[in-house]
C-alpha cells in the first residue's frame, strides 16, 4: 500500500495495532485521539484515508463526515465504532462513509478495506438529508456478530434504491421488521407501507386496491411462497404494471425461493421480478453471542415503557445463551417479557428461567463448553439439562435423529472448511464414504465452497 492514512480513535491500543499494521504495509499513519486534530490535518490537506471511530472525546465522527466530504471531496472515511446497532450502519451509509465496520474489527480485513480505499479514492457528495429528527433512535435490530453486522451493510446499502427486496429466513427472525425499517429509512418514508396476504389479493380488483393504498410508497408481500398460482400472476401483473405512482415491492419467505421454484410451487417469473436484492435474516443458532445483548435490550425497553426493573442472573443468562431458541428473536422477546412480570425479584434466577424455558419443549440446547471439556462430558451435560428442562415430562419423540444432526451438521461443515471444501478428502478425513458424504451434504443443505486450504 502506499498513501498516508489519517487514524482517530481514543483507545490507544487501537491506534498502536492500526499505526504498526499500516505502516509495515508501507503507509505514513497520523494517529490522533481528537476529532478537532483530525479536522485541522484534513483542512490542511493530509491524508488519502481517514479510519475514525464514532465516539470520540471532543465529538461524534458521524457527524464530521459531512464536513470532510465539503472540504475534501473524495477523501474515503472508513468507519469504526463498538456501537453495534443496525442505526449506525444507517448513520454510516447516509453519511456517505467509503466503508463501516463494528468493533471489534478484523484487522486483516480492516487492512484490505484501507487498501482498496488507497487504490480507488471515490469522490462522495454530503448528506442532503433534512429530516434526522424525525427518525428514531433506537431500533430494535441489535447484534455485534459478523452475520448481524454483514445484514447491516447491505440493508444500509438497498434503503435508497428502487430495487425489489426479497428477505429470507426462518420464522420470528424479524423479516418483516427489516422490510419496515428499510422504508422508514429510505426517500419513500412518508409515504404508506403496505403489507399484503394473499386475502388482498383474491380477487380481480384487489391488486389495484393494493396499489391506491401504497400511493408510491412500499409493497410488502408476506410469506410470497404461501400465496397460490392465482395470486402469484397477479403479483406479477401488479409489478410490470404499477400505474402512475409506482411502488417499491418487497418480499418475505420462510422458504428457499430458488428451491420453491425448482419444486414448481413458486413462479420463475416471480421470483426473477422480486430478488433485485436478496437479504438472509440469521437465526438465533447462527448468531449466539447476541443473545444476551438481545436480552439486555428488551429488559431496558420494557424498563423505558414503565415496567419493573429486572436483570438476568449470569447463571440464568447463560441458560438463555445455551439454548437453540426454535421461535428465534420472537420466542426470545415473549420468553424475556414473561420474566419481567413473573420474576419473585430484581433479578432473575435460573430457576425462573429454566421455568420458562421447560414451557417449550421443541427446543434444543445448543452444544458447548468450557475449552478443557472432553466432547462427551459437553453433550452428556447438556442431555442431562434438557431432560431436566422437562421435568416429569419426556421430550418430544424423535430426540435421537434430532442430537445426531446437531453434531452432524457442524462436524460435516467443519471437516469441509478445513479441507478447502474438496469432498475426496473430506470424505477420506472423516472416514466414511464419499457418496454418503454427498447424501449428508444435500440432507443436511451444507452450501460447499470450493478454494485453495492454505495448510
Amino acid at each position: 500500500m502506499d498513501g498516508t492514512v489519517l487514524v482517530a480513535d481514543d483507545d490507544r491500543t487501537i491506534r498502536t495495532v492500526l499505526t504498526q499494521a499500516l505502516t509495515r504495509a508501507g503507509c505514513k499513519v497520523h494517529a490522533t485521539s481528537s476529532l478537532t486534530t483530525l479536522m485541522r490535518w484534513v483542512n490542511e490537506g493530509k491524508g488519502d484515508v481517514v479510519i475514525t471511530d464514532v465516539m470520540m472525546p471532543d465529538g461524534n465522527g458521524l457527524e464530521m463526515l459531512p464536513k470532510i466530504s465539503e472540504d475534501r471531496p473524495g477523501l474515503p472515511v472508513i468507519v469504526i465504532s463498538a456501537q453495534n446497532t443496525i442505526m449506525t450502519a444507517i448513520q454510516a451509509a447516509e453519511a456517505e462513509a467509503y466503508d463501516y465496520l463494528p468493533k471489534p474489527f478484523d484487522l486483516p480485513d480492516l487492512m484490505k478495506r484501507t487498501g482498496k480505499a488507497l487504490s480507488q479514492k471515490r469522490r462522495v457528495a454530503p448528506s442532503t438529508s433534512s429530516d434526522e429528527a424525525d427518525r428514531p433512535e433506537d431500533l430494535p435490530l441489535v447484534g455485534r456478530t459478523p452475520v448481524m453486522q454483514a445484514l447491516y451493510r447491505v440493508v444500509a446499502r438497498v434503503m435508497n434504491t428502487d430495487l425489489p427486496v426479497l428477505i429470507s429466513g426462518e420464522s420470528g427472525t424479524g423479516k418483516s421488521l427489516i422490510a419496515k425499517e428499510i422504508h422508514d429509512f429510505s426517500d419513500r418514508r412518508t409515504l404508506p407501507f403496505v403489507t399484503v396476504t394473499g386475502a388482498d389479493i383474491a380477487d380481480i380488483e384487489g391488486p389495484a386496491r393494493v396499489l391506491a393504498r401504497a400511493k408510491g410508497g412500499t409493497i410488502l408481500f408476506d410469506e410470497i411462497s404461501d400465496l397460490d398460482d392465482d395470486d402469484q400472476a397477479r403479483v406479477v401483473r401488479m409489478i410490470d404494471n404499477p400505474g402512475d405512482h409506482a411502488p417499491r415491492f418487497m418480499a418475505t419467505s420462510q422458504q428457499n425461493l430458488m428451491d420453491s421454484v425448482e419444486k414448481g410451487t413458486v413462479r420463475q417469473d416471480l421470483f426473477y421480478r422480486l430478488n433485485g436484492a436478496a437479504l438472509h435474516v440469521p437465526s438465533l443458532r447462527e448468531r449466539v453471542d447476541d443473545i444476551p445483548l438481545l436480552v439486555d435490550y428488551f429488559l431496558a425497553r420494557s424498563e423505558r415503557e414503565g415496567g419493573p426493573l429486572r436483570m438476568f442472573s449470569a447463571e440464568a443468562r447463560e441458560l438463555f445463551r445455551a439454548y437453540s431458541w426454535p421461535g428465534n428473536v420472537r420466542q426470545l422477546e415473549n420468553a424475556v417479557k414473561r420474566l419481567i412480570l413473573t420474576a419473585r425479584g430484581d433479578e432473575i434466577t435460573r430457576s425462573e428461567a429454566e421455568a420458562i424455558i421447560g414451557n417449550q419443549p421443541e427446543a434444543v440446547p445448543l452444544l458447548g463448553g468450557n475449552e478443557s471439556e472432553k466432547l462427551s462430558g459437553s453433550v452428556e451435560r447438556h442431555l442431562k439439562r434438557y431432560f431436566d428442562l422437562h421435568g416429569n415430562m419426556l421430550p418430544p419423540p424423535g430426540l435421537y435423529s434430532r442430537i445426531l444432526r446437531e453434531i452432524e451438521l457442524p462436524l460435516i461443515e467443519i471437516a469441509l472448511d478445513a479441507t478447502g471444501g474438496n469432498q475426496a478428502k473430506c470424505a477420506d478425513l472423516l472416514g466414511i464414504n464419499r457418496n454418503t458424504l454427498r447424501k449428508k451434504i444435500t440432507e443436511l443443505d451444507i452450501h460447499v465452497t470450493r478454494r485453495r486450504k492454505l495448510m
